[in-house]
């Protein structure tokens, strides 16, 4: 069994560590924040998730979590990063955190260890970014007295079906050799196919490429939700019913807005990079301004709901259902809820918040309270508590609209009660 190092303990290195530790790696995990550091010790997770909760509570002492990269990094056969590769206010790629991770790395890391990154980066980030720094340090990679790889992380938040160890997984090295060891080490821990591409561009070119998928597709059933909205069609009726081909369609749902720190920050990537090869992405470009005006395209729906009972957004006491990016977990990565909510701010609503994932950002104790001090509610995440909801309350609470943003509660049972319901692309 081998000494592992995983650089960052998120939502990606740390259900890692986790797999590492129950194959019988000895794991140490490597990150900036204290408070995170100390829970992991002490066997807590630091992030909402069963299986992680779970987990560290059974592997408490098998995991040795530190801030200092000289404890762990010299004693590992494999070092493997994890950390966040955000965009900055301009949309532009941060790789801030991959290169102070690689410079740490490279002045601790052992010749002939494996040095794997699993953050997201665009095509040609490793040999433009991070070889350099290890060369300075007098590494030759092309001679195999390190071997780099890239593998792209593919941890998918809440989802119960695929985690990450049996999530596929697609391996590319600076060299074959390099290829050959990271795709050796994957297959030991993970429960599913191991694919080695032919060069390590390849492999940085695919998370960028699944993730931009998603965000197009996202971005046109968006635009059709608002155009069938328009014609009196509701899209989900539309969605399921061609979903029935068998073949040549892929269902996505419209919604509030796109969030996550992948989904809505990928493409970027992508668009910065053919921007420095002369190519311009105008498909890509339109998908993200598409998917970023979907808060505003919300909000607007509220405007015109209220206008029909000749009232108005100003002072409008407006309930917001939801933090959280996605169901059911407590990631607000870049969620649209803050968006909805500054918007509704800017327009002098009084905005009431609560998700039961995510409790330091609710400004009320639970939903009742919040339903009883609104006149209107967007649901922004489709929590299972929302979906759940017993829509009685609404009337009991004497709500007057429900912009579903999820286009996941009872349309018609609402309606029903003299409470005016819009969705996504459905009324």
């Amino acid at each position: 069994m081998a000494t592992i190092t995983i650089v960052g303990l998120g939502y990606v290195g740390l259900p890692l560590a986790c797999l590492c530790a129950q194959k019988g790696h000895r794991v140490y995990g490597l990150d900036t924040d204290r408070s995170k550091v100390e829970l992991v010790n002490k066997g807590e997770s630091p992030i909402d998730d069963e299986y992680l909760i779970d987990s560290l509570k059974n592997l408490k002492s098998r995991i040795i979590a530190t801030t200092n990269a000289a404890e762990c990094i010299p004693k590992s056969e494999i070092v493997i990063v994890c950390v966040p590769t955000p965009v900055d206010r301009n949309n532009l790629p941060d790789l801030t955190a991959v290169m102070e991770s690689a410079s740490t790395i490279s002045k601790f890391i052992n010749h002939g260890s494996l040095l794997v990154i699993e953050s997201t980066i665009y095509p040609g980030t490793i040999e433009e970014v991070i070889l350099p720094m290890l060369q300075k340090q007098k590494f030759n990679v092309q001679k195999n007295d390190l071997f780099v790889a890239h593998c792209p992380e593919r941890i998918d938040p809440g989802n119960k079906q695929f985690k990450v160890n049996n999530l596929p997984r697609v391996v590319g090295g600076i060299t074959k050799e390099a290829t050959r060891k990271a795709a050796e080490f994957y297959r030991s821990i993970i429960d599913a196919s191991i694919t080695e591409v032919s060069n390590l561009k390849t492999a940085e070119a695919t998370k960028i490429m699944e993730n931009t998928f998603r965000d197009v597709n996202i971005a046109f059933v968006n635009e059709m939700a608002q155009s069938f909205d328009k014609a009196g069609i509701d899209i989900m009726e539309v969605i399921q019913v061609a979903s029935t081909k068998p073949f040549a369609f892929m269902p996505h749902y419209p919604g509030a807005g796109v969030g996550g720190h992948c989904i809505a920050q990928d493409p970027y990537y992508m668009i910065e990079r053919g921007k420095q090869l002369g190519f311009n992405h105008e498909f890509l470009k339109l998908a993200r301004k598409i998917n970023n005006g979907m808060p505003h395209y919300t909000v607007e729906l509220l405007e015109n709901e209220l206008n029909k009972l000749k009232k108005s957004v100003k002072n409008a006491k407006v309930g917001v259902l939801g933090l959280a990016y996605k169901a059911n977990v407590d990631d607000i990565r870049e969620s649209p809820a803050f968006e909805i909510i500054n918007i509704l701010k800017t327009k002098k609503s009084d905005v009431y918040v609560f998700d039961p994932h995510v409790k330091k950002g609710s400004n009320v104790k639970d939903l009742d309270e919040l339903l009883n001090k609104s006149d209107c509610i967007i649901l922004v995440t489709d929590h299972s508590e929302f979906r759940d909801l017993d829509l009685t309350k609404l009337k009991k609470n004497k709500i007057l609209i429900v912009i579903d943003g999820r286009n996941c509660l009872d349309k018609e049972k609402i309606k029903s009660m003299g409470i005016n319901y819009h969705g996504i692309g459905r009324s």
